[in-house]
């Protein structure tokens, strides 16, 4: 069992802690970390663990092996700079940083610490994803050419927070929220991105906004793609990856479609699971040497290396290329 710390006890570290806390058989929390320590304090108090002030005292304390990290975008690079500094493995939750050049010193820090770092991605852990990835992998499709996705949910609106509001904290309307999820998964599918062409049109900024992102894609390895997102729009995930073969696409969290030459289709249905708890288990594996996290540091690279590419097109109406660096492969 890794005794970890949980830094930023915000709506989605409310979450984590109800994932985990008591149902793990991998991890748990013994020490917390909130500003807002009144709010704080019957969380801790319901959960059995200490709760503190500050990162500092949470690194004090000897009983803690992993820090997770749920807290503010701008603040992840320099805290998973610390927690490395400490000996100490990091879980971040997405984005791993809003910048490449952010994302390289992170991952960098880890490696030269030689502690495992994992990234907030729960949608690879999804029953669909994972088998649309198996079959994508497989062959089955032929020559895979295309990759389009779309992620919409209602969370912007219901659990707002003033930082959240912020185009320093979360550029790109949904960007942040849903269309890294959707990132990740075509940096997962795809490898690294080459091109990016984004817009994003806002129609009401502020406590529950509506606003319309897309963005193309050019992969290094010449891969097409693009996605779609609307904030405040009802719950739709669906990521379609097409070779001249067939394709594969996946319906929210448990539904797969596999449609082959011949006009053959299969529609499978696989059982939900608790896919933050998932992602915490294979984190807690990595600590304790079992298994390396499925997540590459290469890969949460080129997801933000991508990502800040996505933001500048948005800003400049422009196609954005990205640097086919050494390092992040």
């Amino acid at each position: 069992m890794i005794n970890a710390a949980i830094v930023g006890l915000g709506w989605w570290g409310r979450n984590i802690v109800s994932s985990v806390q008591g149902k793990s058989a991998k991890l748990r929390f013994v020490h917390g970390v909130s500003k807002e320590m009144d709010v704080a304090l019957p969380i801790a108090e319901a959960n059995g663990f200490t709760l503190s002030d500050d990162l500092d005292k949470a690194l004090a304390d000897r009983r803690v092996e992993a820090v997770v990290l749920a807290t503010p975008h701008s603040l992840h690079a320099d805290q998973i700079v610390r927690v490395a500094a400490a000996g100490k493995p990091v879980f971040c939750e997405k984005p791993l940083a809003l910048k490449r050049a952010d994302a390289e010193r992170a991952v960098a820090a880890c490696r030269k610490a030689n502690v495992p770092i994992g990234v907030g991605q729960n949608k690879r852990y999804w029953p669909a994803m994972q088998e649309l990835r198996r079959v994508a992998a497989s062959g089955t499709l032929g020559r895979v050419m295309h990759v389009e996705g779309h992620y919409s949910n209602e969370n912007s609106g219901l659990h707002f927070s003033a930082w959240r509001d912020s185009p320093g904290e979360s550029p790109g309307g949904g960007m942040t929220g849903t269309g890294i999820h959707l990132l990740d998964a075509f940096v997962g599918l795809g490898g690294p991105v080459a091109e990016v062409h984004a817009r994003v049109i806002s129609h009401r900024p502020g406590r529950d906004p509506r606003d319309a992102a897309s963005v193309m894609f050019r992969f290094a390895n010449d891969l097409n793609g693009y996605f779609g997102l609307v904030r405040a729009s009802p719950f739709y995930w669906r990521v379609h990856v097409f070779g001249d073969e067939g394709s594969v696409e996946a319906l929210g969290e448990t539904e797969v479609v596999t449609r082959l030459r011949g006009g053959k289709v299969e529609r499978r249905k696989f059982p939900k699971v608790d896919s933050i708890r998932a992602e915490f288990d294979a984190f807690a594996d990595a600590v304790a040497g079992r298994a390396p996290y499925p997540i590459t540091p290469a890969e949460m690279v080129d997801t933000i290396a991508a990502f800040e590419a996505i933001i500048q097109s948005m800003q400049t109406g422009r196609p954005v290329c990205i640097d086919q660096r050494e390092s992040s492969r």
